[in-house]
């Protein structure tokens, strides 16, 4: 896979140290990774949930975080859209969550 907005990694890291090692295994599992379904995905990230319109949530750290990327498989492209604590996750509606 390719993650196209990986520069969203290390901005965050740089605000939430903790973040950056979890964050950095993230990428290097999703670099070599070939998914072509959620099965895929789940084979690596076992608590990964799709949330619709080709978004998907990973939790970061044990959860301390949580990520939503955008995944086009045909591609084999991840975009990042949010990453935040799990506090600014909650935040943030379901609607919301869909249009990111």
């Amino acid at each position: 896979m390719r993650v196209v907005t990986p520069k969203r990694l290390s901005d965050f890291s740089s605000k939430h140290p903790r973040a950056k090692i979890p964050l950095l295994s993230w990428y290097e599992s999703v670099k070599v990774a070939e998914w072509k379904t959620l099965s895929d995905i789940r084979t690596d990230f076992n608590s990964v949930d799709y949330i619709g319109n080709n978004r998907y949530v990973f939790n970061i750290k044990g959860n301390d975080y949580r990520m939503i990327v955008i995944i086009i498989f045909a591609s084999q492209k991840v975009y990042i859209r949010f990453i935040g604590t799990h506090k600014e996750y909650s935040r943030i509606g379901m609607k919301q969550i869909k249009n990111i």
